[in-house]
This record gives structure tokens, sequence and C-alpha cells, in this order.
């Protein structure tokens, strides 16, 4: 039997999906669960979203993380020096995401310096981290993620408003596109493969409340070229296919490594 890894929180979907490849792939057995009140649009497809408010979730996952062999947090860092007390010994993983650390390396290195990997999911987001901090691509679900149908509208694009909606105006005038906008959590998740494949471009513009404009390509904009969109990023460039980096069988396969490493010790 493989090791069991529980995944507390599911930041942009990405713990659902690490979970099944690495499932699939390595026999791990994995369980992920985060809060009904933080999965608006039913990103997570593997593993389960409970009805608890926040003190019975972070008890339910100090009580779960007892019988795991390895427990991956996903950006919620306050449960963090929690787990370490309660299972000294037991292999803990801070995978970090965007907002949840981008420039606060120092105000949260409490919570951060109890895990024994510190993980981040955008190369951006290193900057200023200590230097055991690595990074691993955020992958994309390609059994879901995928090109469907064939009524793309050529010169068309779709792009969600997120802080940045004149820059993504701009962005498609430039080349010319009619541009269709989207409410932030406005559409399910099951339903995006279907509407990225009606496009022919994603404006990945963001401007999370609070930040900078980020400079990273967002998990949509990942699931967008994997159903045939071409994406305009941060930086003004047009990117077309899902990079290898971003596979799921890849992505597994750096998780699975870092799992085997980290329970060795």
């Amino acid at each position: 039997m493989g090791p069991k890894i529980l995944h507390v929180w599911n930041t942009a979907g990405v713990a659902s999906v690490i979970a099944k490849f690495c499932d699939r792939q390595y026999g791990t057995k994995s369980t992920v669960i985060t809060r009904m009140a933080a999965d608006k649009v039913g990103l997570t497809t593997y593993g389960g979203a409970y009805g608890d408010g926040p003190a019975k979730f972070f008890s339910r996952a100090l009580l779960m993380a007892r019988s795991a062999d390895v427990v991956h947090v996903h950006s919620l860092d306050r449960i963090v020096p929690w787990v370490r007390r309660l299972y000294w010994g037991k292999p803990l993983v801070i995978h970090y995401h965007g907002t949840d650390i981008e420039g606060r390396w120092k105000e949260k290195e409490n919570r951060w310096k109890a895990a024994n990997a510190i993980v981040c999911s955008t190369p951006n987001l290193l900057e200023g981290a200590p230097p055991s901090a690595v990074h691993i691509p955020n992958p994309v679900d390609t059994d879901t993620f995928r090109p469907l149908g064939a009524d793309r509208s050529p010169g068309t694009a779709l792009s969600f408003r997120y802080g940045m909606d004149l820059e993504a105006e701009q962005a498609a005038n430039r080349l010319s596109l009619r541009l269709t906008w989207f409410d932030r959590w406005s559409v399910p998740h099951d339903k995006m493969p279907e509407t990225f494949s009606k496009f022919s471009y994603y404006i990945d513009l963001r401007r999370p409340p609070g930040h900078q404009e980020a400079r990273s390509v967002g998990k949509a904009a990942l699931e967008a070229l994997a159903c045939g969109c071409q994406v305009i990023d941060w930086s003004g460039k047009t990117l077309q296919g899902l990079p290898d980096e971003n596979r799921p069988e890849n992505v597994a396969a750096k998780w699975h490594e870092l799992y085997q490493g980290l329970m060795k010790f």
C-alpha cells in the first residue's frame, strides 16, 4: 500500500490534481480536504469539501493529520506550527500559491519554518524566499481540460474581471479581438473546458485587491492553453499549448520524488 498523503486546503484546485495523478501513477492514498465556503465553483473534483466553519475545519485537519504519512498544506499556513507541535516527526509540506506569500516571507517565517519542505507554485514567489524553497509548477487535469467541439470562434477572447479591465481591453484591441467578460467565480469549474473551447484567446491579466499585477501565468490560463486557446500573459506575450512542465504526469513525478525524500528521514 502506498503512503497516505493528506492535502489540507485546495487552492485553485491544485491539490485535487496532484492527488489524483499521484494516486494513479504511484499508488499513493491521497485525501484532499477543504471548506465548501472556499470552493465556490466546484474545484474539489478529487477529495471532499466540508460545510465546516473555520474552527471545526482546523480541528478536522489536525485530527486527520494523525493517520497521514505526509501532510501537504496548501496556503493555510497557520495550521503548520500546530501540526508540527502535535506530530513532531511527521513529514510536513507548506505549498504557497500566490498572494498567500508574495512579499510576506518575513511576516510568515514562524509558520513556514515549521515545515520540512517549502514549495511555490510559480517562480516569481521565490523572491525573498529562504534558500530551501523550491518551485514545482501547477498541474492541469488534462482528463478534463482539453479542446471540446469544433465551434471555436475566430477573433474572439475571454477574460475574467480581476482588477485589470482596462489593460485587458487594450490587449484585445491590439489584436482586434472581440472580448467577452466573465465575473470571477461565475462559471462552474466543470463548465470551463466547454467555455474555453468557444474562444480563440484567453487574456490573463490579474491584479488581486491590495496587490500589484500578478507576474505569473495563472491556473485558469494554463487550463485555457490545454483547451486550445492562445493566452496573452501578464508580460504581453502570446502563449500556445500547455507546457510540458504543467502536464499532470510530470508534476506528479516531482511531487512523488519530494514525498519519497521526506519519508526517508
